[in-house]
C-alpha cells in the first residue's frame, strides 16, 4: 500500500425495525422503559416514556425483549430500562420535530 492510499473503514450498518428505531431515538434523547413483573420476576408490561413524559405506544413488549437481547437497553439496580452505548450507536440521527 502505497504513502497515499486511504483507507476506508466503514462500520456494519444494524439491521433495526423502524419501532426499534422509534424506541431507540426516544431514549437516546433522555427517555426510559418502565417495566413491571409477575410473581416469577419476568416482565410483563412495558412502558416507554420519552423525555417530555409522554408514552410511546410503538415500544411493545416484543420490541422491548429484542431490544435487550440485543443489549441495545439495560436497567441497573431495578431501575427503569435506558439506552447502552451499543444502542446508541446502532441508532440511526433522526431530526427533532420541536
Amino acid at each position: 500500500m502505497s504513502a497515499n492510499a486511504h483507507v476506508q473503514i466503514q462500520a456494519n450498518p444494524v439491521n433495526i425495525s423502524k419501532y426499534e428505531q422509534r424506541t431507540l431515538h426516544a431514549l437516546a434523547q433522555g427517555g426510559q422503559i418502565r417495566y413491571a413483573k409477575n410473581n416469577k420476576g419476568d416482565i410483563v408490561e412495558i412502558d416507554c416514556i420519552n423525555r417530555d413524559g409522554w408514552r410511546l405506544d410503538d415500544c411493545t413488549l416484543e420490541v422491548f425483549r429484542k431490544l435487550r437481547r440485543r443489549r441495545f437497553i439495560r436497567s441497573e439496580q431495578g431501575k427503569p430500562y435506558r439506552i447502552t452505548r451499543e444502542g446508541l450507536n446502532a441508532v440511526r440521527a433522526q431530526l427533532d420535530n420541536r
